[in-house]
């Protein structure tokens, strides 16, 4: 029944399926924001950080059967996989390391510019 589920490049139930995973953790995102759920409120971040997660996962699983099979949808897509990677690299930056000490000191780069 699993054969091939993690062959991205020729089978799309992967990407289908941590689709399905990470819009479930969007559905609890929503539910923990319920007043009568406020005692699991602390969950909330981490259901909307692991939704985002598992839809840029399965997004990027289905670029690579996109690459083989529809290269035109790949090259449409190519760009909104690359946004995505950054607003989830941005999230995971100002939830994880604002406020603290160890935050990451970019003083370097804008001195470049």
């Amino acid at each position: 029944m699993l054969e091939g589920l993690f062959d991205i490049k020729n089978d799309r139930r992967l990407s289908v399926y941590l689709y399905r995973i990470g819009f479930g953790f969007w559905l609890m995102y929503i539910a923990l924001g319920a007043p009568a759920l406020h005692f699991y409120k602390h969950y909330r971040q981490d259901c909307g950080i692991l939704c985002l997660v598992l839809m840029v996962s399965a997004f990027s699983a289905s670029m690579v059967y996109d690459y083989f099979h529809h290269r035109d949808q790949y090259e449409v897509k190519k760009k909104w996989l690359f946004i995505s990677y950054v607003i989830l690299a941005g999230l995971i930056y100002f939830l994880e390391f604002r406020g603290h000490e160890n935050s990451i000191n970019i003083d370097w780069l804008l001195g470049l510019l």
